[in-house]
């Protein structure tokens, strides 16, 4: 059965790159990104894998940790974090799950007989500090992932958790937001969004980004 949103993460114990993870112990109070991918000494998750491991600081200073996952063993994964840190100009600073059982591939569902019954699909979770999926994307074996958009993600997930607003299209960190419409008194508005707001409909409430 797929995960969907709003659904508490499986929890589970993996051998990794980095030792055993006992995954929700292991996430902490930490957002997580949890990433798939269909074996070791592919291209594009090679890339994909270098390119995370650049984004230390911006994971950190979101209070966000990330986990890769591949179905071949621990060996492998060490083979293949030497050709990652050498291609990509960079040090695997996070773990790779070796999920050579299957057995975290089958908790999430990334075995899909439509696209291969013995690889993982492509598949990306962000889960928040209390467990819970909050985003799930599944990819092509062709495109890589755009991690720009997860940190996008991420920055919305965050800041309208704790404000009553929604981004909108193509929202980058800092510009204006949508005010929630369930918020309707003129008190509350006042209160809540001290910089003001522009109506574009009754609907449509665009107000400054408070602060993160």
């Amino acid at each position: 059965m797929s995960i969907q949103l709003g659904d508490t993460a499986p929890d589970f114990k993996q051998d990794s790159s980095e030792g055993l993870i006992s995954f929700h112990e292991w996430l902490g109070d930490s957002w997580g990104v949890l990433f798939s991918h269909p074996a070791d000494f592919t291209p594009v998750c090679t890339t994909e894998l270098g390119f995370t491991a650049k984004l230390k600081d911006e994971f950190a200073a979101r209070n966000v940790k990330a986990i890769a996952l591949s179905v071949d063993p621990v060996d492998s994964h060490h083979e293949w974090i030497k050709d990652i840190n050498e291609t990509q100009n960079t040090r695997v600073n996070f773990p790779i799950l070796a999920d050579d059982d299957r057995k975290v591939s089958n908790l999430y569902d990334l075995i899909h007989p439509n696209a291969s019954n013995t690889l993982t699909v492509r598949s990306l979770f962000i889960i928040d500090p209390n467990k819970k999926v909050r985003l799930t994307i599944t990819y092509p074996a062709s495109t890589g992932r755009n991690f720009h958009e997860i940190l996008r993600v991420i920055d919305s997930l965050q800041l309208t958790d704790n404000y009553k607003v929604a981004t909108p299209a193509n929202w980058q960190d800092g510009e204006e937001v949508v005010i929630v419409p369930s918020i309707q008194d003129k008190a509350e508005l006042e209160e809540r969004f001290p910089k003001g707001y522009r109506a574009v409909k009754p609907y449509l409430r665009l107000t400054p980004q408070p602060n993160r």
